[in-house]
């Protein structure tokens, strides 16, 4: 029921088919591509269509990636890549939006983490960091924002079939599944459900919380 600002790096063509997915439901959608990394294109190309187009009523910050290794064989710039894009680009892309929507006395930030923030993951701790960074910083900014009446949570998904699972082969997906409680994989459908709930009406009184789709990983 949203009209939506999608964003994307590199993968235009993918960007584009979301937009024209939207449309087709209804709903208006335009497209932004920048690197999230990089702090002056994000604030140039975000203060531009919010100077265009108005306040967002929410922002899903969902950028992700992994770099795993031990942290002894980890190398410098697959820290330093994963905590910029990770953590860093919350800062980057909230930055140049928030005003307007304090403006608005409204609104919705939705933080996606993982488990890996929540209980740690061997051989990922640049991204267990940047996830539990992410936990952190939704409860600290919830307070600030909570007089705006902007709500500001947290969604940490489990295992989810989604293309940064898909180095792992059958066997591999086949014990998360079997160590999942609820005997299976998340499809990238619950965690949207997540994201639609604390960015709709239904959550105006939930903020500052973790919301876990992750089947009972972790309890």
């Amino acid at each position: 029921g949203y009209d939506v600002v999608v964003h994307c790096r590199a993968s235009r063509a993918q960007a584009e088919e979301v937009c024209r997915g939207i449309e087709a439901k209804g709903r208006n959608a335009r497209l932004l591509t920048f690197d999230v990394t990089d702090r002056q294109a994000a604030r140039e190309a975000l203060e531009a269509d919010c100077e265009a187009h108005g306040a967002y009523w929410g922002v899903v910050l969902n950028a992700g990636i992994h770099r795993d290794a031990p942290l002894v064989g980890l190398e410098e710039d697959d820290w330093d890549s994963v905590l910029k894009t990770d953590l860093d680009a919350f800062y980057n892309v909230l930055k140049p939006v928030l005003l307007p929507m304090c403006r608005k006395l409204r609104g919705r930030v939705v933080v996606m983490s993982s488990v890996s923030g929540l209980y740690g993951t061997r051989g990922q701790t640049n991204y267990s960091a940047a996830k539990a960074g992410l936990i952190g910083l939704t409860k600290a900014l919830a307070k600030e924002l909570g007089p705006s009446h902007i709500t500001v949570n947290c969604v940490a998904p489990g295992v989810i079939d989604t293309e940064m699972n898909g180095g792992l082969d059958s066997e591999a997906l086949a014990a998360l599944a079997e160590e999942t409680p609820l005997g299976a994989i998340g499809t990238p459908e619950d965690v949207a459900e997540a994201i639609w709930y604390l960015s709709s009406d239904a959550a105006r009184f939930v903020t500052g919380q973790v919301l876990a789709p992750n089947g009972g990983l972790v309890i």
